[in-house]
């Protein structure tokens, strides 16, 4: 039997949950995460996500995004793109509070011109090719962010000091990547 997110009898039986947990006065955080096992077709989820290098990953993302509740599989790499682009702020963020703090640190510098292509050239061509059902460009795209992450990272002896932010990126482009290439497949 489908799950179907979208029928009267599950809009109902969610309707339902939510009153059940304002009358008991849940925070509605505790509320919102009953909606994961209802709405969201955690099937699909789960089978997307399992092919993917880093499931767990993959599932927590995609849950924290109320988008995946009406979401096929390629909508599913669309958000992880999604997720991709915050992950590469927040590691340029720090790349450039680097430059700042030292401006002549030749890695910081490089790093800086690695995540201008992750966003002037590989998120855009991920975001462009999902729709466009061209696959192997977005897994490509997806593909470079890794390269270029851990191109950035290479470039300090040690590790940068934002290379939590880089494994960050790497990992969610990498899932990025894997679900374009179930979509190719």
């Amino acid at each position: 039997m489908k799950n179907n997110s979208n029928s009267p009898s599950t809009k109902a039986l969610i309707f339902l949950i939510q009153i059940v947990c304002l009358v008991v006065f849940l925070p509605t955080s505790h509320c919102n995460r009953l909606t994961v096992f209802f709405p969201m077709d955690a099937n699909l989820i789960a089978q997307t996500c399992n092919q993917t290098p880093y499931p767990d990953l993959c599932v927590s993302t995609l849950q924290s995004d109320p988008r995946s509740a009406k979401a096929d599989v390629k909508g599913l790499g669309i958000i992880t793109v999604d997720a991709v682009r915050a992950k590469a702020r927040e590691a340029n963020l720090r790349v450039e509070e680097l430059i700042d703090r030292e401006p002549g640190n030749t890695p910081a510098t490089n790093c800086r011109l690695n995540y201008s292509d992750i966003f002037h050239l590989y998120i855009p061509q991920a975001v462009e090719a999902f729709p466009k059902d061209d696959y192997k460009s977005a897994e490509l795209g997806m593909t470079n962010v890794v390269a270029n992450a851990d191109s950035c990272e290479r470039g300090f002896s040690g590790g940068s000091p934002f290379k939590d932010e880089s494994q960050a990126l790497h990992d969610v482009a990498y899932v990025a990547a894997a679900i374009a290439k179930v979509l190719r497949s």
